[in-house]
């Protein structure tokens, strides 16, 4: 009579199956937990790196030939797997990760603990292969009652295929941050300050150019084609020079023709000849009888200056300093040296805020009788009313 109770051994492998369902179902592959973030599992797992993951690979695919081989209790120790890994999805530092479970492993070394024979209970037809991807069918001439040393070989098969997988992931690149350092360091000396961003004037700047650059260039083909095109472009260039030449010396020529300003039969308004003489002489007698003789001599002053500008000696169409006025007066001229002895006498006594006395303005109103009178400051040296009446009245 046939004994319908299981054996320890499949009661062993039906508790291992329930307790590691949810790792059957991980994907080998990297496409299959990559959807979304990984949960965390039910098993122990570890956060491994692509080179980890991938020596953790090679390591199983001993143990799984030594488990093939021995087919005992020590080379086929579950334990021997270890955690899950947890590994990065891409080759950023902060890539996602996903977590490749070896669960089916670990339930087909607890099988490869006995013998194939042990495994077959009667009447049973073992249909499910746990070194399959549960996604996939079963490959083709793999009769339905595979035995235990063939899923072995299958496991080997599916962690080569696993590492070959891991190969093709891209390892992290460096961070550089020593490199980094150092070129903040250099961007941060003298030289590099008045870096910028290029703005939009420099970038219209730059299409223009190579816009010209275009131009140039299609023109050089086109004169290696026709032989005219390229003496049009010396005779324009000579044209455009001439051209340039003609406009410029229009403009110096006009720059150049100042005599042609109208002259003005009366003086400027802001000349000094535009108050006549003779009124600047009336406030010398009105500050000379109050005995203010600075401003007497500064009146002296300006009424020979006055007269001076009436007689054309300079051209009367601006204010002038006293200096600018001597520098006007030609070298050679008689009423050179009294205009400058006049001239000190008014700047020390005005400007210079000298006290001025009554010898001081004496000496002033010879200068000036005798600048007014045109010479012969002896013959009128009493008053300068005396040079005017000389002279033969008003100008």
């Amino acid at each position: 009579m046939r004994s319908c109770v299981p054996s320890a051994a499949w009661v062993r492998v039906l508790l291992l199956i329930a307790c590691s369902f949810p790792g059957w179902t991980a994907a080998p592959a990297f496409a299959d937990d990559s959807e979304g973030p990984p949960s965390k599992p039910v098993g122990r797992w570890q956060d491994a790196s692509s080179g980890d993951y991938r020596k953790h690979l090679v390591a199983l695919q001993g143990l799984t030939q030594a488990c093939a081989k021995a087919r005992n209790v020590t080379s086929c120790d579950p334990t021997l797997v270890g955690p899950d890994d947890r590994i990065p999805m891409g080759a950023s530092p902060n890539a996602e990760r996903r977590i490749v479970r070896y669960g089916w492993l670990r339930i087909l070394f607890s099988r490869a603990e006995e013998p194939d024979k042990a495994h077959q209970a009667p009447g049973t037809r073992q249909t499910a292969n746990p070194a399959q991807n549960p996604d996939q069918s079963e490959p083709a001439g793999r009769s339905e009652q595979a035995t235990t040393s063939q899923l072995l070989e299958d496991a080997q098969a599916r962690l080569a295929s696993e590492l070959e997988q891991a190969r093709d992931v891209p390892a992290i690149p460096p961070l550089h941050n020593q490199e980094r350092e150092v070129m903040k360091q250099v961007l941060a000396g003298r030289e590099f300050r008045d870096l910028k961003q290029p703005t939009t004037k420099d970038t219209a700047l730059e299409r223009f150019g190579n816009w010209l650059n275009r131009v140039f260039a299609n023109m050089d083909k086109l004169r290696s084609r026709s032989a005219w095109v390229g003496r049009a472009l010396i005779w324009g260039f000579f044209l455009a020079t001439g051209i340039g030449l003609a406009v410029g010396l229009m403009r110096m020529e006009r720059r150049w023709r100042i005599r042609l300003v109208p002259t003005r039969d009366t003086p400027a308004p802001d000349a000094v000849s535009a108050r006549d003489w003779q009124l600047w002489m009336g406030d010398v007698r009105r500050a000379a009888g109050d005995g203010m003789w600075r401003e007497a001599i500064h009146f002296l002053y300006w009424a020979a200056i006055s007269r001076l500008e009436s007689k054309r000696l300079w051209p009367a169409d601006r204010a002038r300093t006293p200096r600018e006025y001597l520098a006007l007066v030609v070298p050679g001229d008689p009423r050179r040296d009294r205009l400058v002895s006049l001239t000190r006498t008014f700047e020390r006594t005005w400007y210079g805020g000298r006290e001025a006395g009554e010898d001081d303005y004496r000496a002033a109103e010879a200068l000036a009788a005798d600048l007014i009178s045109g010479g012969g400051a002896a013959s009128y040296s009493g008053h300068p009313a005396q040079a005017v009446a000389a002279e033969g009245g008003t100008t």
